[in-house]
């Protein structure tokens, strides 16, 4: 049987998770039309505004595709941290040793070629995405922006020489018989009284502008977060323009502070039973598949949170999410995904131990260094 690389093939990328996990495992594929126009590079702006190349690459034996990586470099990230660093990410492939081998070696050479003296992964392009690789939780299904993969590729990049790293997890809350009120202290009270903080929901009339301000706030919260690179105006709008479609205004919001953004909080309907049922391709039935869907879904996920940092410590963290466990109950969700929380992360991960968050999955992140570096 022939074992083969191809760069560039979108389409046999995609079917080759779900070639090599089948319709019974508890992979979730993008929507093909989200990965298709995110590896266009005359769309991305992660090539367009010049923050980094890619490679896409698929396996194939016999003619059929049996995984995928993508190789990346984050030139905007290497030029801000002083590094030299790649990724790789979209790692998916059966459980075959000559495979995954294959696929490894030839996303190291792509990156060792351009100067590159580390590789980590999963790191799907940028900070805007998924991020590593599940080592715990295999059993668990993912929510919506939420990394799923089978144990043996944690294994394969084990034994190809990856490290694991930056361990990471993922939570689940039930908000039926939940106590929010938990999250309250003196600070949060003050926070939630004071006038000079003012809550906006994303709603669809205000939802450009909205979302631009989450922006602002994300670039600040997280700017000194280990691996950030503050995406731009176009970066954030091509990753998360969509979400206009599917924001439900009861449970995202972003707050002024005294007229000027401060926080955001942004949640969205868990849309992974749907996006699995239509396996990532929307056809005639789907339109009909969604309105079933929303009318009976009762999972919600946290994207992120961010506050600005000179509000830091202030209480509006703990505020927003008492708040919006609120708006989720009254909107009859009765479960919430928390995406990965990293364990350097001690204040967020006892904020969500208050709320009664439960471990989903635990993740790494999996490094090596390359040849020659």
């Amino acid at each position: 049987m022939t074992l083969e690389i191809r760069e560039g093939d979108r389409k046999a990328a995609f079917d080759a998770a779900l070639n090599a996990y089948g319709a019974d495992s508890l992979y979730v594929p993008p929507l093909w039309s989200d990965f298709e126009r995110m590896f266009d590079p005359a769309k991305n702006p992660f090539i367009t505004e010049g923050h980094g190349r890619y490679a896409l690459l698929s396996a194939h034996r016999d003619g059929r595709p049996v995984g995928r990586i993508a190789a990346s470099i984050h030139d905007e990230s290497n030029r801000k941290h002083g590094t030299r660093h790649g990724a790789f990410g979209f790692f998916d492939c059966v459980d075959d040793a000559e495979v995954a081998d294959l696929l490894l070696r030839t996303a190291e050479h792509w990156l060792a070629a351009r100067g590159m003296s580390r590789v980590s992964g999963n790191f799907n392009l940028t900070a805007m995405q998924q991020i590593g690789v599940v080592t715990e939780g295999f059993d668990h299904a993912p929510f919506t922006d939420m990394m799923w993969s089978p144990p043996h590729v944690a294994r394969h990049l084990e034994r190809a020489g990856y490290m694991a790293t930056f361990p990471m997890t993922t939570f689940e809350i039930a908000l039926d018989g939940g106590k929010p009120e938990q999250l309250l202290g003196d600070k949060q009270r003050a926070v939630l009284k004071d006038p000079d903080f003012v809550w906006q929901p994303i709603k669809r009339s205000a939802f450009k502008a909205r979302l631009e301000d989450a922006r602002i706030i994300l670039n600040d919260g997280f700017a000194d977060n280990p691996m950030f690179v503050p995406p731009t105006a176009a970066e954030y709008l091509f990753q998360a323009g969509d979400m206009m479609w599917i924001i439900d205004k009861r449970i995202s919001t972003v707050v002024y502070h005294r007229g000027r953004p401060a926080g955001a909080i942004i949640a969205i309907p868990d849309l992974n039973p749907l996006v699995k049922a239509i396996g990532g391709r929307i056809g005639l039935s789907a339109p009909f598949k969604f309105l079933r869907h929303r009318a009976n879904n009762t999972r919600a996920v946290v994207i992120y949170q961010s506050v600005c940092r000179d509000l830091h410590n202030r209480g509006l963290n703990g505020a927003m999410l008492y708040r919006t466990a609120l708006a989720l109950q009254a909107a009859g969700y009765r479960t919430l995904g928390g995406t990965w929380i990293a364990d350097i992360n001690g204040p967020s991960l006892r904020q969500a131990a208050k709320v009664g968050a439960k471990p989903l999955h635990r993740l790494h992140l999996f490094t090596k260094r390359l040849p020659g570096a």
